[in-house]
């Protein structure tokens, strides 16, 4: 019934502790990385290689694509590197591979002088202005759509994208999920926080990309095969499939990215909880970027983010029921009881060390990141 698939975008520190951003890290750097891991032949065609053949394997450089004055891409500047699972039937399944792949990035990059790190916004960065400046087909290709009027927003921004398909829905059953997600976004993401850091200092709440990017950008987007589907809205909310295998996909993007794998597994029984309920009322075609902001900054210390986060957390288990996916939940709860997200780790290891680089370099240690056997 149910099919997942997982984003993940990984930043990295270089052989000299500087965080590689766009600032000192060029595009052949991190694709000399992938091109020195594998390619599976068997992944195509559900894997998208994209118009500018960046996108080959399940690794591919993440960055802002430069164009001539045509649809050529003559340059992409790089924020790090994403990992894209294949399509796999369980959630299980999803984080072995998630796991396997990050170990090949990870010993693939350090051997060429390359750290992965865990954060979820540029810690020392607060803008990114393209350099050169936009050309004039650039600035047309920014007009055709919402998303690529806020392209200069994911430069600064690392986190996951994760994926439900299921099968048997109608298009409008889709948008609905969709609208679902959007409107109980702020009460979930919490759970996932890991951006505490700005302009090179501890920042004053808990994830400065939810601050940031969630109101301007979708929190939820939904793959539709026929343009006549498209929901106008601004950030989307739905967008045409680009392959067949996107059709019906149903995209969660506003939970900061997580270096112990077994929390997206209790993101996506979470997610696969709301999609199943059919208790709770809330709908949005687009996020409430105040209440996000609110989130941000205060976690499950507010009480009506607690709060709703509790109601949604138990809609999710009741429609998981007897489902073996429902014991995935057990780390949320115990987090929302807690009122700790991953951010409060890494602000208390912040102020022991009173370094970021020293913070980061304690990223990607869980037991977790390893091979799962199934």
């Amino acid at each position: 019934m149910f099919a997942f698939g997982l984003e993940h975008e990984v930043a990295f520190l270089n052989s000299q502790g500087q965080f590689a951003d766009f600032t000192c890290t060029s595009f052949p750097q991190l694709q000399h990385i992938v091109e020195a891991l594998p390619l599976y032949a068997t992944d195509y065609p559900q894997l998208r290689i994209g118009d500018a053949g960046i996108k080959k394997k399940r690794w591919y450089v993440e960055g802002f694509e430069r164009f001539a004055d045509s649809d050529q891409v003559i340059d992409c500047i790089p924020k790090g590197i994403e990992i894209r699972t294949t399509i796999h039937a369980t959630i299980q399944g999803v984080i072995a591979e998630l796991s396997e792949s990050f170990v090949q990035l990870r010993n693939t990059a350090i051997h060429a002088g390359f750290m992965p790190v865990l954060i979820s916004f540029n810690p020392y960065r607060d803008q990114y202005q393209p350099q050169p400046p936009l050309n004039a087909y650039e600035l047309y290709r920014r007009q055709i759509s919402p998303e690529k009027q806020t392209a200069h927003i994911p430069m600064l921004t690392y986190g996951p994208d994760l994926n439900l398909s299921v099968a048997g829905l109608s298009t409008a059953q889709l948008i609905d999920i969709g609208q679902k997600l959007t409107y109980y976004s702020p009460f979930i993401i919490p759970f996932s926080f890991s951006s505490p850091f700005y302009r090179g200092e501890l920042w004053s709440g808990l994830s400065v990309r939810t601050f940031v990017r969630t109101g301007a950008r979708p929190a939820a987007l939904v793959f539709v095969e026929k343009s006549e589907s498209l929901i106008a809205s601004s950030p989307s909310l739905t967008k045409m499939a680009r392959i067949p295998a996107e059709v019906g996909r149903i995209e969660f993007k506003a939970f900061d990215s997580c270096d112990d794998f077994s929390r997206y597994a209790a993101l996506l029984a979470l997610l696969k909880g709301l999609i199943l309920d059919e208790t709770l009322p809330g709908r949005a075609t687009t996020p409430d970027a105040a209440l996000h902001q609110t989130a941000a900054q205060y976690g499950f210390d507010d009480p009506m983010i607690a709060d709703s986060a509790q109601q949604v957390l138990q809609a999710a288990t009741a429609a998981l029921s007897s489902d073996p996916d429902a014991a995935l939940l057990l780390p949320l709860q115990d987090a929302l009881d807690q009122r700790r997200t991953p951010a409060h780790a890494l602000i208390e290891a912040y102020r022991q060390s009173g370094s970021i680089q020293a913070v980061l370099q304690q990223t990607y240690r869980q037991p977790e990141v390893q091979v799962a056997v199934l």
